[in-house]
């Protein structure tokens, strides 16, 4: 049987993509810069613009636009220098016609998105993230008790040393192979890479979750 493909706008080094394929998709990442490391088919393009003219081929979308301009790791008055694609992506993903999901931080403007985190997962990160959707996506419980006190959300679990902010995202003070294990990434990133991904037990669970929903035809 054919598998569904999924459109990765945004794609960066594929920790979307990744869990996307382990739940039953195959995988087309559009980003505007080089993604050496995305380990699946990549087409390097303006997602916005690739969007519009190339979506017939594809069974459901997912977009993570940049995060700067939300985040916290982002100074204030950096954050305002960043753009905000979020309703130009929402515009061009409801005209699609395809299921898609919208991945974003904690204080972006996503409509009633469904939170992820580390610790719902078992992994050695929070990370909240939030993900908006035309389906109707359920979330897991977190499990913030499970970890020590003091645990920052982008921490290590397994060594008390933490990612550090830098300008534009966030690198890592502490050993890179461990951060990597913390995430559930197991192919190659580098540490800017792998502070701009989602761990990719997070898509998959949304990815079974839309699987589910094209197969037997309920899209909402």
């Amino acid at each position: 049987m054919t598998r569904p493909r999924l459109l990765d706008l945004f794609c960066g080094a594929g920790g979307a993509a990744m869990g996307y394929h382990r739940a039953g998709f195959d995988m087309v990442g559009v980003d505007i810069k080089p993604q050496p490391h995305y380990p699946f088919a990549f087409i390097q393009d303006d997602a916005l613009l690739f969007l519009g003219d190339n979506v017939s081929t594809f069974d459901a979308i997912h977009a993570s636009p940049p995060c700067q301009r939300f985040s916290k790791s982002v100074s204030k008055r950096s954050r305002e220098t960043h753009p905000d694609y979020i309703a130009a992506i929402r515009y061009r993903l409801v005209m699609s016609g395809l299921p898609y999901v919208i991945e974003n931080v904690p204080r972006a403007p996503l409509r009633e998105p469904i939170t992820l985190c580390g610790s719902s997962f078992g992994l050695g990160v929070m990370r909240h993230r939030l993900f908006e959707s035309s389906e109707v996506l359920y979330s897991r419980e977190h499990r913030h008790q499970d970890y020590p006190p003091q645990y920052a959300p982008a921490w290590n679990r397994t060594t008390p040393l933490r990612f550090r902010p830098i300008s534009g995202g966030w690198t890592s003070d502490n050993d890179h192979a461990a951060n990597m294990e913390a995430m559930g990434v197991d192919w190659e990133m580098t540490p800017r890479e792998l502070s701009e991904s989602i761990p990719p037990d997070y898509a998959q669970w949304i990815g079974r979750q839309m699987l589910s929903n094209i197969m037997t035809g309920g899209l909402s």
